[in-house]
């Protein structure tokens, strides 16, 4: 079961967040919190606010009201590659992957500040780059090995399926070892074997590194195996939230999915 690092402790927490476009109220008043060690899932139907959510908490949008605090610190307004220093780590719908570099090469280039990057290093302390290399390398490769992408290792990123390249993206994350990922339909357009193995791999990260998620997803099969609890948004606002089986049930979620609920059913 997901959640062995469940330390019962508020991680992230939004309060009151709204986001407008013109008179369209894409976020509006939204209000939760993600504990530490838990996967989340963040769910609701098409243009429920959800990916605008994600966009505010990871610095891409700013907020025209409320705040989001992580680890007790305001962090609202801060800029994405602030809070990547920070641990707030945020995949997308679209996987973007470097495509013309290998899959080791993909995650070697993830860790910042790498001293070869800098071209004075490159001259005087080229010892020093070349073992940060050959550790990137071997880190590289544990991550691998970890998302059981040995096949494609040395394979150009831009040839990976949808599913490898999804699980690539989720490799990216480890290299930069963050405290929090959020991942927007991780599951979107995957076979359902490479969909069971980013599945277990999420699970893994949660119960034996101590990763924490929050994830979007629409496959609620997805939802129900990794996620406790279930956050269900509607209109820009949270609707609900419990195990998925609770939110499922709740007769407002039914509504706002269906527009319809028991109590419309003859």
């Amino acid at each position: 079961m997901p959640g062995l690092f469940f330390w019962n402790s508020s991680l992230l927490e939004v309060r009151n967040l709204s986001k407008f476009f013109g008179g369209i109220h894409a976020v509006d008043d939204a209000s939760l919190t993600i504990e530490q060690g838990s996967i989340t899932g963040l769910i609701g139907p098409n243009g429920a606010g959800k990916t605008t959510l994600f966009n505010v908490i990871s610095g891409l949008y700013r907020p025209d009201a409320g705040q989001v605090y992580f680890d007790g610190q305001n962090i609202t307004g801060k800029a994405p590659h602030e809070l990547f220093g920070d641990g707030i780590l945020r995949t997308f719908q679209i996987a973007h992957e470097f495509s013309t570099l290998s899959v080791r090469e993909n995650l070697m280039v993830v860790p910042g500040g790498q001293s070869g990057e800098r071209l004075v290093d490159t001259w005087l302390r080229s010892s020093n780059v070349a073992l940060e290399e050959l550790q990137n390398q071997e880190r590289a490769d544990e991550v691998i090995d970890f998302l059981q992408l040995t096949a494609v290792a040395n394979e150009l990123a831009g040839n990976l399926s949808g599913g490898q390249k999804k699980l690539l993206e989720l490799g990216r994350t480890m290299m930069a070892e963050p405290k929090i990922v959020f991942l927007d339909e991780v599951g979107a357009g995957v076979n359902r074997t490479l969909l069971k193995t980013i599945g277990d791999s999420i699970i893994r990260l949660n119960q034996e590194r101590g990763y924490t998620f929050c994830m979007i997803e629409h496959d609620m099969e997805f939802i129900k195996r990794l996620c406790d609890p279930v956050i269900v948004m509607a209109s820009g606002s949270v609707l609900a939230r419990g195990t998925p089986d609770e939110v499922m049930n709740d007769e407002a979620v039914i509504e706002a999915y269906l527009g319809t609920g028991r109590k419309h059913q003859r």
